[in-house]
């Protein structure tokens, strides 16, 4: 069943903002160096990773489902923040926000039928729990933190510490 003209262009603007996603991190960890606060920066470079990894299985999704990608022009990110707490809670909404589009998504397979779709969108739906743990998680540790430099550092310590990304899902291998 080829993917409907309303849902694909869902998809294509969700693509899209996983890009964006991926820039609003970037930013974070460029800020987050200029800082010296290397782990941070880290963490963010590796968050990077994955929203680009979450545009590439819209792309595919798309592609699977007889759709064309459309790519759009990416807005620029904003690039300064007042501390690594505001960083974290612009993190934190960012995320949410995130859930509440592909949320949208699947309202609309819902009332599609689209079961292909909504299948593919229960990966995301986890993801987006995930996401959003780590991210309030972090921000709460900064509450605490306050104003301790020395806690800072070992958080930072702990953040650089964050593994790579597994990688990108892999194409099919079957013809």
């Amino acid at each position: 069943m080829e993917i409907s003209k309303e849902l694909a262009d869902m998809i294509n603007d969700q693509l899209n903002f996983e890009i964006y996603s991926g820039y609003i991190y970037l930013a974070m960890g460029a800020w987050f160096e200029d800082q010296n606060l290397s782990g941070f920066a880290r963490w963010m470079e590796i968050q990077f990773d994955e929203e680009y990894a979450h545009a590439i299985r819209f792309w595919r999704h798309l592609y699977e489902r007889g759709a064309k990608v459309e790519l759009k022009a990416i807005e620029a990110p904003k690039t300064e923040w007042t501390s690594p707490l505001e960083a974290f809670q612009d993190a934190y909404e960012h995320e949410k926000l995130v859930t509440e589009r592909i949320y949208k998504i699947g309202e609309l397979a819902e009332q599609q039928k689209d079961r292909a779709t909504l299948s593919f969108l229960n990966w995301f739906y986890d993801e987006q729990v995930e996401e959003e743990d780590k991210t309030m998680t972090i921000r709460d540790t900064l509450k605490m933190i306050g104003d301790s430099i020395p806690a800072l550092l070992q958080l930072d310590a702990k953040l650089g510490a964050r593994p790579p990304v597994s990688g990108v899902p892999q194409e099919s291998t079957e013809p």
